[in-house]
């Protein structure tokens, strides 16, 4: 069992700030019921018509899978963007919107998850920062412009089973051919980045008006490094400390700063109910 210091010395992080950066990776979603992609095995797993034809995740999360197995792809995809519609984010995201709504800077996000449960949660849309893109938005496959648009249209029916498109794949308005999610893939020279970088235009403005903020880093492993890289790039530039729960990676460099191997609603719970029995 973790030590009761250690949750009370979050706490103490969280009650101090005035501003926080929720820095999010795929163990954010974990809670929510979403599968884990942790290994080709887990991912196998999740998708046992791609174990048959032994195609990993970088092959089928891939521009190239949408021109050579178009319906494979967009079972996989609208298999995930069904998914993701429809699962509710856990408690630990209203435990999260509600620091922040109590922080004098309030709080911003930053998150590589495509699943855009932030949005579903009622976060504000001005203060999240996609660095992946989202499912729940198309682009050209091509692509033949730079428009990009929401996918709320289009409904996938999947044969889950086999991993198949069964009705039409969303097209573009502009030429009409085959859309694809706006989200960034392996070996992917064609994302359409224009959405991403207002975000990061935007976070840019946030982040340049606050001081040592505490960025709470959850989910976020070492495989592909992105959320790790820009937890330490705030700690660094912004002067912030780090409280990092991770439940299999939580290592950190710095004294000042915190890891909890723990998983992120489990810890938020935890932090919460120390914060909440605090007097005044």
């Amino acid at each position: 069992m973790l030590p009761a210091h250690l949750i009370h010395q979050a706490a103490e992080m969280v009650a101090q700030a005035d501003a926080l950066v929720i820095a999010a990776g795929a163990g954010m979603g974990v809670d929510s019921g979403l599968p884990d992609f942790r290994g080709t095995e887990g991912f196998w797993k999740a998708y046992p018509a791609l174990a048959q034809r032994a195609l990993p995740f970088h092959e089928i999360a891939s521009p190239s899978a949408f021109r050579r197995h178009p319906r494979l792809a967009w079972g996989f995809y609208g298999h995930r963007l069904a998914l993701y519609r429809n699962i509710k984010p856990h408690a630990g995201f209203d435990i999260l919107k509600r620091w922040g709504q109590s922080k004098s800077h309030g709080l911003n996000v930053f998150t590589s998850n495509v699943d855009g449960h932030f949005h579903q949660a009622g976060y504000d849309a001005a203060h999240i920062l996609e660095c992946h893109g989202s499912i729940h938005y198309l682009q050209c496959l091509l692509p033949c412009s730079h428009h990009i648009w929401k996918a709320q249209e289009f409904l996938p029916e999947v044969d889950d089973v086999n991993c198949q498109l069964l009705n039409a794949a969303p097209t573009c308005p502009h030429c009409g051919g085959m859309a694809r999610p706006n989200v960034l893939m392996f070996g992917d020279w064609d994302w359409n980045q224009q959405r991403q970088q207002q975000q990061a235009a935007r976070q840019e403005i946030w982040l340049s008006r606050v001081k040592r903020p505490l960025v709470i880093e959850l989910g976020a492993g070492t495989a592909i490094p992105t959320v790790r890289h820009f937890s330490q790039y705030i700690v660094a530039q912004h002067g912030g400390r780090l409280l990092r729960i991770n439940l299999r990676e939580a290592e950190i460099s710095f004294a000042q700063d915190l890891g909890l191997p723990m998983g992120a609603l489990e810890a938020l719970t935890a932090i919460d109910t120390v914060l909440n029995s605090k007097p005044g």
